[in-house]
């Protein structure tokens, strides 16, 4: 069983770049991908802000080398995870055993829901090709055959944890020697089903969301795509450069709570980053920054401020959520701040939580607003809430 896991390539486009470059400028701006939504079809437009990826489906067919039929998630997938590979530097490796786990919440339903609007006035309209890509899993599967990966593909969809557990299982198959490398996370595209369900919960904020803040309203939605190349201790001595950094523990937890709600007494994000800090070995007072699943909803930042309260008081961690920035990416969103948690610890930067007023009275800490470098940084939570109760946490630490 290999001992250390390491990250060697970075993907991730959202509604701040179209590249990890991209992102990491407008993370150190201070720069909100957030704004009106201007590509999706929705009576919302105008009401209900969204942190959309600033392209067409035109222009990301260009950039994903699909057609413009295939949906937007695929697109948004193809972009990151190429970026990753490329990244990485591993195809210049022969031989290697790859996978690609993938994660998705939405699959391909933006196309279906074109489908059905035309099918329901005239069941002679409507391009079946819009369907055939609906179901989660085969987008991963039309990415990785794009992206000549076969020796193992898996979709994971466990609401807004999944690219967590994607990158978990990644990590599993490298340290019991099934792969070599595999590029793990997730995408979602922002579509009416999803903006209207959540509009259902009354969770969304008609202003732009402030997470952790004691007025906070609830949440702004988001789209994109984030993958981070994983491999074994052998393969990354063969690569050109240095990894970002090693993912150090990980853990899954359900508080078996609510369909969709988390524990007001976060049992479920505490036993999470528990089980990660246990398999890293490390002590709360290790870990440097957290980047907070920090929705902007009453439920969720209650929770995940509850946990932390129980794990690190009183000595806490800077922290902050980088949804401000992105939006909820859904599916997408571990995936994404993966690539910010491999890029904070592996640089020494921790991100500005955007649009923090008044600190939640509840709790002692107070996430930062502003980005700033901190060289001694050496360890990186990030922490990921999905429905159900599904709770999962990463540690990215050091080389």
């Amino acid at each position: 069983m290999s001992a250390t896991v390491f990250v060697a390539g970075i993907g991730v486009i959202s509604g701040i770049g179209n590249n990890t470059s991209e992102c990491l400028n407008a993370l150190e701006k201070g720069e909100t991908g957030i704004g009106k939504i201007t590509y999706l079809q929705t009576n919302h437009r105008g009401l209900l802000p969204a942190g959309e990826v600033k392209l067409s489906n035109n222009e990301l067919a260009v950039l994903s080398g699909f057609s413009p039929s295939v949906n937007r998630t695929a697109m948004l997938s193809m972009i990151a995870a190429k970026e990753a590979l490329d990244n990485s530097g591993i195809k210049d490796i022969p031989g290697l055993r790859t996978g690609f786990v993938s994660a998705s919440t939405a699959g391909g339903m933006d196309k279906t829901e074109n489908f059905f609007t035309n099918f329901l006035t005239d069941r002679s309209k409507g391009k079946l090709r819009d369907v055939i890509y609906h179901e989660c899993g085969s987008i991963t599967a039309i990415v990785a055959e794009k992206l000549g990966i076969r020796n193992h593909v898996s979709t994971i969809s466990t609401a807004c944890s999944s690219s967590a557990n994607a990158i978990m299982y990644g990590a599993r198959l490298i340290k019991h020697n099934i792969l070599d490398a595999v590029i793990a996370g997730g995408t979602d595209a922002l579509t009416r089903f999803s903006l209207n369900g959540f509009n259902t919960l009354m969770i969304l904020d008609e202003q732009y969301c402030q997470p952790f803040d004691e007025n906070r309203r609830g949440l702004n939605l988001g789209e994109g795509a984030g993958y981070v190349l994983l491999t074994s201790e052998r393969i990354a001595s063969l690569l050109k450069k240095d990894p970002y950094c090693s993912i150090s523990g990980y853990c899954n937890a359900n508080d078996a709570y609510h369909q969709t709600a988390s524990s007001p007494d976060g049992d479920g994000p505490y036993q999470a980053m528990t089980g990660a800090l246990k398999m890293s070995g490390l002590r709360p007072q290790d870990i440097g920054y957290i980047n907070l699943h920090g929705t902007g909803t009453q439920n969720n930042d209650n929770s995940e401020g509850a946990a932390i309260e129980r794990l690190f008081h009183p000595h806490y961690p800077k922290m902050s959520s980088t949804k401000s920035f992105t939006g909820h990416t859904l599916g997408a969103s571990a995936g994404i701040e993966a690539v910010f948690s491999a890029l904070a610890v592996q640089k020494g930067i921790v991100y500005p939580n955007l649009r923090l007023q008044t600190p939640m009275k509840a709790f002692s800490f107070v996430p930062e607003t502003t980005f700033s470098k901190y060289p001694e940084l050496k360890n990186v939570l990030s922490n990921s809430v999905g429905f159900g109760g599904n709770c999962s946490s990463l540690i990215f630490s050091k080389l």
